[in-house]
């Protein structure tokens, strides 16, 4: 079966994955010692469940995407091997450890974020060894 060609998009989403993953594990690591002077700044929203949850919904479907189609293009499992792990940390951290100390949570959704960060920068690397295909998306 032909493998997929690496396009700019897709590597920018990827990009982009990564970045959002690690902010999501920094946010996640800070907020116990930031939480009280958030609202003194006007950024109560980021200590929103509401806003946490999206942002991992999010974080997770762009993994998925992202992280399923480089595996189409090189056929290593090394990022989702990651990325399973990460996933489950994030969805748990989220979901079920909501209902224990916040030490718990942070512990879970930063570990989970490093952990995708981590998938989507190995992706990256994994794309940058096959050979370049000139498509649409080709910037020359």
């Amino acid at each position: 079966m032909a493998r997929p060609p690496i396009s700019r998009a897709w590597q920018i989403a990827d990009r982009f994955g990564a970045v959002a993953s690690f902010l999501c594990a920094i946010h996640c690591a800070a907020l116990p010692f930031v939480l009280a002077v958030l609202p003194l700044v006007g950024l109560e929203f980021l200590a929103d469940h509401r806003f946490e949850r999206a942002f991992v919904v999010f974080a997770c479907a762009l993994a998925l995407l992202t992280l399923v189609n480089g595996y189409r293009r090189h056929r290593r499992p090394g990022s989702l091997m990651l990325a399973f792990p990460g996933l489950t940390l994030l969805l748990l951290g989220v979901t079920v450890a909501e209902r224990y100390p916040v030490a718990l949570h942070s512990v879970l959704v930063t570990c989970g974020g490093v952990l995708l960060a981590s998938a989507h920068f190995i992706n990256l690397r994994l794309d940058r060894r096959l050979p370049h295909v000139h498509d649409a998306g080709c910037a020359h």
